[in-house]
């Protein structure tokens, strides 16, 4: 399956202020998310964020919820259940390829991928973008999604993916992000 830009909505679950302290090589998902969302509006790809009981963990880092087009709030680990699918819904032609990244890994992560996955969305988990508070937690979630059938990318990985060719004029921004 090829990645495109044309096809995918980006969604950064959960990079919240009070829970990203907890989380492990926190620093290194929020690089990455940031990252990340970074390439996608380059290429503008949408970007949704979620913000889980956001009067509890407080919203989105600021500099995440800026690149963001909309955030939902939620009180279910799973973001399909608080308007996830509506928001996605929302961009014409419908995009079928669905971009993971945030945390926890094991909570909101894979259950918003298993859910999406039995809607029939392509599901792509940015391994490098996601986190959990402890390791064996994050690793468990990645083997779980990739068995359920979402596919595994790095954000590099996308990038290059989503550009497809050196010679299109986003080329050398995109470049400049990823080092």
């Amino acid at each position: 399956m090829l990645i495109t830009a044309a096809n995918s909505v980006l969604v950064m679950i959960d990079v919240q202020k009070r829970l990203m302290p907890a989380i492990g090589e926190g620093e290194v998902v929020i690089k990455q998310c940031l990252r990340l969302a970074q390439i996608a509006q380059v290429l503008h790809v949408p970007i949704i964020g979620t913000e889980q009981n956001p009067s509890g963990l407080g919203e989105n880092l600021p500099m995440i919820k800026a690149l963001c087009q909309s955030t939902i709030s939620k009180m279910y680990f799973d973001a399909c259940q608080d308007g996830l699918l509506i928001e996605i819904g929302k961009f014409k032609p419908v995009r079928q390829q669905i971009i993971l990244a945030g945390c926890e890994s094991h909570i909101c992560v894979l259950q918003t991928a298993l859910a999406l996955i039995a809607q029939n969305y392509q599901v792509v988990v940015v391994v490098d973008a996601i986190g959990s508070r402890h390791g064996l937690d994050k690793t468990l979630a990645i083997e779980r999604m990739n068995k359920a059938g979402a596919h595994l990318v790095t954000t590099e990985m996308l990038a290059f993916e989503w550009l497809q060719k050196f010679d299109r004029p986003e080329f050398n921004t995109i470049l400049k992000i990823i080092k």
